[in-house]
């Protein structure tokens, strides 16, 4: 018996999993996506017997839905979504699809500006290493529905973003993880800091006190929306600021210290395998989200200090004549590049640039006072940044293509420097997507 009609908006990796997973759990499944579809993922819907089409939407269908599965990259304020809303079909996200067929597992959810897909990749290490069944799902890797409904696991750890969280009914992680919040994606939100902030919240909105909730306690939006509403699950808090005297992480004596229980986990600052001060918060609130499931804290520590960093985070490339390449691609927003460039200890060549989402560069212009000495910028429109950071450096250059950016940064450094890709901006105008950047910066580095 069909479970009813399931359309899926968006046909990237989170609605091919809505879609196999919809299909598999009963739903007569349809896919519109009013682009392109990549080869791949027709093929999939083609052999698992899932109707779809591109480069349009057949209003009929759509509205003609018991529910609709939307892909987080469509906007509120499209015609689609209006048409949609006018009609009261229900929405729903693809990670609230995937909780209804995983309530019984272990769901670890991590949002925040900055730090997802490390901390999401870190707390993954963690209970590997720790022998558990784990998967890592959402924003980095496979889609959180694909995994439900291909390789089922006992442990999903999921990167979730405020775009998915905005269409959560019942989604309740076990624990949920807040690393932080600062402006990004404003357009989504009407240009309102709370209505950005509130959406974060949501990982909350369905826990209850057997639920923790995991928290930087050092940022200011945060503790602003934690003093005014009220989080109903077991609020655990991390601080570089100062020891804590209860529950949470913290850094004393260049040691960070995890407590839950009376044995804390201790592990010196210079041994973790993450540097610099956001990768503090980082291992912390994966070291927290590993004992609120009674792992080991022996191996814990051994994990924070074995794990390897991602593909485009602070991602070392290479060393050429002296010069240190480090491939940051997946900044793609200020506050991003701040954190990539408070943690530089030697001088530095920045490469920015791409898609401008509004960006305020002036929190970084004393960075780059201190630490950078050129800017190589690279996209289709670099006013913005020249605008904002000309007088901050002595070197400014504008480039077209990856590979002259690359050329034209290694002639601004000298040995011992770092060049940094750090982009502080969507990759839209010259790539695919990050990744592709940061490809493209790794085959740059190699030409040389």
């Amino acid at each position: 018996m069909s479970q009813g009609k399931l359309v899926i908006l968006g046909a990237g990796e989170s609605g091919i999993g809505a879609a196999l997973l919809g299909k598999q759990r009963g739903y007569d499944v349809f896919v519109s996506d009013g682009g392109a579809i990549k080869d791949i993922y027709k093929q999939e819907l083609a052999v698992n017997h899932i109707p779809f089409e591109e480069g349009h939407h057949s209003w009929d269908i759509i509205l003609a839905a018991d529910e609709i599965v939307k892909s987080p990259g469509i906007p509120e304020k499209s015609e689609l979504m209006h048409k949609v809303r006018e009609r009261q079909v229900p929405v729903i996200s693809e990670i609230e699809l995937a909780y209804r067929f995983s309530k019984d597992q272990k769901i670890i959810a991590i949002t925040g500006s900055n730090g997802k897909s490390t901390t999401t990749a870190l707390t993954y290490h963690i209970f590997k290493e720790a022998g558990l069944h784990a998967a890592m799902v959402g924003n980095i890797g496979l889609s959180y529905a694909r995994q439900v409904a291909t390789a089922p696991a006992d442990y999903y750890i999921i990167e979730v973003s405020s775009f998915q969280l905005d269409d959560i009914k019942t989604f309740k992680p076990n624990v949920a993880i807040l690393l932080n919040i600062t402006p990004d994606h404003l357009d989504r939100y009407d240009y309102k800091m709370e209505h950005y902030v509130a959406s974060k919240f949501r990982i909350t909105m369905n826990q209850t006190k057997d639920d923790y909730f995991i928290y930087c306690m050092d940022d200011p939006e945060i503790m602003d929306y934690m003093q005014t509403k009220t989080i109903y699950s077991t609020s655990i808090p991390f601080t570089i600021m100062e020891p804590l005297k209860k529950a949470g992480g913290f850094i004393a004596n260049d040691q960070l210290n995890v407590q839950l229980n009376d044995d804390p986990v201790i592990v010196s600052i210079y041994d973790l395998a993450l540097k610099g001060k956001h990768n503090l918060y980082n291992s912390m609130a994966a070291g927290i989200a590993g004992r609120t499931m009674d792992i080991r804290k022996e191996k814990i520590r051994e994990s924070l200090t074995s794990f390897k960093s991602l593909e485009h985070r602070m991602e070392y490339v290479a060393t050429v004549r002296g010069v240190d390449f480090i491939n940051d691609s997946k900044a793609t927003n200020v506050n991003s590049l701040w954190f990539a460039l408070e943690s530089m200890e030697q001088p530095v060549v920045l490469i920015m640039g791409g898609v401008d989402k509004g960006n305020d560069y002036s929190a970084i212009k004393d960075l780059v006072q201190e630490k950078v000495k050129g800017i190589v910028c690279l996209g289709v429109d670099n006013q913005p940044i020249q605008d904002a950071l000309s007088d901050a450096t002595p070197n400014m250059i504008n480039t077209g293509s990856m590979k002259d950016a690359v050329q034209a940064a290694f002639k601004l450094a000298a040995k011992g420097d770092v060049v940094l890709l750090s982009p502080a901006c969507a990759s839209f105008d010259l790539f695919k997507n990050y990744e592709d950047r940061g490809r493209q910066f790794k085959e740059g580095v190699r030409e040389l």
